[in-house]
């Protein structure tokens, strides 16, 4: 019987696995850690929705090697101790064969070393546990942070007078990894870090550091870390009547980024993959793998922001590769497997793996994105 524990998703998932009274032998399990509470739930909400529809396609051709795929996904509710409680749940009672799991870095760490103990490889939406032994079972989908910093200092070397910037960012792994980045990576553009702040995911205000960051010279704010902060930011930022200060966003959500789009207009830019604004992307192998997944992902989701859910679609179509290499359910044959698999088109990104490199993303996918007459646009 498929387990799941956010409310309202049983028929959904039922669906998708087509496995009511199945048993372990008869399907394939891929098991998901999510942030479907707390400050990752918009991203992983999508995140698990693009797998969900991505699952629904490969069971209408007949599943994996003959077997049904089933779908177990549980909530962490954004918190590492949550994230260690679930894995366990899904080893022990469910008895995955496989990790998709979100874009909470510090759960996906916490559990690591005895998903790894198991031999369940495990592709992921975070970052790579930090230890050799836990990143070897571990592949992440997510763009390397240095990406996201190039793509936003170009944009301010290139069309902008800003030289001065100060940074933001929350306690996340991957906020904290960004804004190392941001600090070395400034030089190479010309850019001076001027001021460097941190936040609470659930701070209701940031004023004080919004203030800080003005007084020192910058004239645009490098924000890191998804979720409703930076709508906050961008609410001080109009409050404090700083009419010429930029706000630049991390990869998120289209909610927040169109929220705080609302707020300052084109003072607010983000960086976005081509499924958020397709229009960026040139026709070719790229442009056709996204436009399957957003012809799909639109009749089902209507007009929802298509980033996680591209990315959570893109975990599958891994996974799913990783099996027929193999011609295995076995989890280092997979694990195995997946290291060979290169030039893998997704509908986010173009994927390159090796046993050296188990970060898939190589080619930097961004542009910068803006809010214009109530949708996304290239800036």
């Amino acid at each position: 019987m498929l387990r799941i524990s956010a409310a309202g998703m049983a028929a959904a998932v039922l669906l998708v696995a087509g496995l009511s009274g199945a048993s372990a032998q008869d399907s394939y399990k891929i098991g998901a850690a999510l942030g479907l509470t707390g400050y990752g739930a918009g991203t992983d909400r999508s995140w698990r929705d693009g797998q969900i529809l991505a699952i629904e396609q490969l069971n209408a051709r007949g599943g994996l090697l003959g077997k049904k795929v089933e779908y177990v996904p549980e909530d962490n509710r954004s918190e590492p101790q949550e994230a260690v409680v679930v894995y366990r749940k899904m080893l022990s009672n469910d008895r995955v064969n496989v990790f998709g799991s979100g874009c909470v870095s510090a759960g996906n760490f916490a559990a690591a070393g005895f998903v790894v103990r198991a031999k369940v490889p495990m592709v992921l939406c975070s970052i790579l546990p930090q230890r050799p032994e836990e990143q070897k079972w571990s592949y992440s989908i997510l763009p390397p942070p240095r990406f996201e910093m190039e793509t936003r200092y170009r944009y301010l070397k290139e069309q902008t007078n800003i030289r001065k910037v100060g940074i933001m960012h929350d306690p996340t792994p991957y906020a904290m990894m960004m804004r190392d980045a941001g600090v070395k990576v400034a030089q190479e553009f010309g850019i001076e870090v001027v001021a460097v702040e941190t936040y609470k995911t659930d701070d209701a205000d940031m004023s004080v550091q919004v203030g800080r960051i003005n007084a020192a010279g910058a004239g645009a704010i490098i924000k890191m870390g998804q979720g409703g902060a930076t709508v906050t930011i961008a609410k001080n930022i109009k409050q404090l009547g700083l009419d010429k200060m930029l706000l630049m966003s991390s990869l998120d959500d289209g909610a927040p980024l169109k929220a705080a789009g609302e707020v300052l207009g084109e003072r607010f830019l983000f960086v976005a993959p081509g499924v958020q604004v397709p229009e960026s992307i040139a026709a070719g192998p790229a442009r056709e793998a996204a436009d399957t997944f957003l012809k799909l992902w639109r009749e089902k989701y209507g007009d929802r922001d298509p980033n996680g859910g591209a990315r959570g679609w893109d975990s599958i179509t891994l996974i799913a590769t990783g099996v027929e290499k193999a011609k295995s359910f076995d989890g280092s044959a997979v694990r195995d497997a997946i290291e060979t698999i290169s030039d893998l088109q997704g509908a986010f990104a173009r994927y390159n793996f090796s046993s050296e490199q188990h970060v898939g993303i190589t080619d930097n996918p961004y542009v910068v994105g803006v809010l214009r007459d109530g949708k996304f646009a290239v800036k």
